[in-house]
């Protein structure tokens, strides 16, 4: 079962069981979704929608920081309630040691200069995407640079 169509199942199962919240962040990510494919005219495989749900988390966990920041803790329970369901639709994330693995294997092959760097971002985005926050994982390998 693509990602997509067990999204679309989900939607269906919490519109018989009435889960209106959940409901409401599937409709917002299959909008997400059907956006992009009408923009581009194409049909998006589970990569594309699964970096379309990162995005979403990202702009999510971005508005959780500053509605707690203007003490909005209702709207940043709304927004942690959205996260919790596109969560769901997420790979399965990496361990450190997992994360850790790949970069060894990534620098060993580029060397640990600071020129590398993007060679190594470049070989080691498409195995992590999804799986890792590469923000994080950028932060690691600056941190195995010096």
């Amino acid at each position: 079962m693509t990602l997509k169509a067990r999204i679309t199942a989900d939607m269906k199962t919490a519109m018989k069981e009435k889960q209106v919240d959940r409901l409401g962040t599937i409709r917002l990510l299959l909008a997400a979704i059907k956006q992009r494919e009408v923009d581009e005219r194409i049909e998006l495989d589970d990569a594309a929608i699964t970096a379309i749900i990162d995005k979403m988390l990202k702009q999510r966990k971005d508005s959780i920081t500053q509605f707690e920041a203007a003490n909005r803790h209702d709207l940043a329970d709304q927004e942690k309630a959205e996260v919790a369901v596109l969560i769901d639709y997420m790979p399965q994330q990496l361990t450190a040691e997992e994360i850790a693995a790949i970069l060894d294997a990534a620098i060993a092959t580029h060397g640990a200069t600071a020129a590398a760097m993007g060679k190594i971002m470049a070989e080691i985005k498409p195995q992590l995407a999804g799986r890792a926050d590469m923000a994080e994982v950028s932060k690691l390998v600056k941190a195995r640079m010096a």
